[in-house]
């Protein structure tokens, strides 16, 4: 139970730092998403990994790092969380609302790849600094992994929202950031990108797998 109060606890503040930077129109809004993945990452991943996205679990549990009983209850926690951000976003946010964020025609072509891409590329580097062994121990993949976020919101979000997480993808469309619409663009590409990523971590490291039920040290520094 601990694992999944953090991955609520870590999801939770990323998605309400997604919603608030957007609606405010930070200026620095890609730093502090890519800021607080990497602070609760550190915070939590010793406990739970700090996976807080679902397709980055789907991409833990594909490399053989997370047992399948523990990636419903991983998921659901993290879509909680991001559903309990939004509508505290919807409370607590007075000013003026932006017209949702909604894309069509070859622009959702091109939300569709970005989204898979992105998310390939924040799975890869979560396999890569989290659950090699080559890194059994370091004290950077919270950095690693939150500068990949940081990049790929301030690269896309113009074109896809740069959600990158379904969690996150729920949230912003619970608060009315993003038009439900293109709700399943964040769902599907980004598991899809979670998935591409855990296919090619073992491809690419074929004396790395292991079996899918982990040691609890291998746990804690899946992310």
């Amino acid at each position: 139970m601990r694992k999944y109060v953090v991955e609520f606890i870590g999801t939770f503040f990323l998605v309400l730092t997604v919603c608030f930077a957007v609606l405010t129109n930070a200026a620095l809004a890609p730093l502090a998403i890519g800021a607080v993945l990497a602070a609760m990452v550190f915070a939590g991943g010793h406990i739970s990994g700090g996976h807080y996205n679902p397709a980055v679990t789907l991409a833990v549990f594909l490399r053989g790092r997370l047992a399948l009983r523990e990636v419903a209850p991983y998921m659901a926690a993290q879509l909680l969380a991001g559903l309990a951000a939004a509508l505290i976003t919807q409370y607590a946010y007075t000013g003026a609302q932006a017209d949702r964020f909604t894309v069509s025609g070859r622009a959702l072509v091109g939300a569709v790849v970005v989204e898979f891409l992105f998310t390939f590329a924040l799975a890869y580097v979560v396999l890569n600094v989290a659950t090699s062994k080559s890194h059994p121990i370091n004290s950077f993949y919270g950095l690693a992994i939150g500068f990949t976020v940081l990049a790929g919101a301030a690269a896309v979000g113009g074109i896809s929202g740069g959600a990158f997480n379904p969690a996150v993808g729920l949230g912003v469309a619970v608060a009315g950031i993003a038009s439900w619409s293109v709700l399943w663009v964040y769902l599907v590409a980004t598991l899809a990108g979670g998935a591409a990523a855990a296919y090619a971590f073992r491809w690419l490291n074929p004396d790395d797998l292991e079996a899918a039920a982990p040691t609890a040290q291998t746990r804690r520094r899946a992310t």
